[in-house]
């Protein structure tokens, strides 16, 4: 039996070894990237979530404990997929850099908005 095209089915990608074409290639990657996205999106509500939990404690953005936590975990993750833990651990950097900025300011719009209004909340 030859070589069929894989076409889009319910798993709705094409491995990499049956990608004979640049154009195969480069669906899976924008397949990939939709992922990655809807994915981030997912963990951007969790961190949204969180600044609010934090409003009412003494725990501010940065929690270096859990930043090297989930460092720890990405490049174990990494290790297993045969990927390269440098890679991943600059990318979470960057990631839980820009989410930390993100939770700053709203934790600091919030004391400003409660400060302005008299409130303790």
């Amino acid at each position: 039996m030859g070589w069929v095209p894989m076409t889009d089915d319910a798993a709705g990608h094409r491995p990499p070894k049956d990608c004979f074409e640049m154009a195969h290639v480069r669906n899976e990657i924008d397949r990939i990237d939709r992922a990655l996205v809807d994915l981030i999106a997912e963990r951007f509500r969790y961190v949204d979530r969180a600044w609010q939990i934090k409003q009412h404690g003494a725990e501010g953005a940065v929690v270096p404990w859990r930043i090297q936590q989930v460092i720890d975990r990405v490049r174990m993750r990494a290790e297993e997929q045969g990927v390269s833990p440098a890679l991943i651990e600059a990318l979470w950097r960057q990631m839980i850099g820009w989410f930390i900025q993100y939770e700053e300011e709203r934790l600091r719009q919030h004391f400003d908005e409660s400060q302005k209004s008299g409130s303790s909340d």
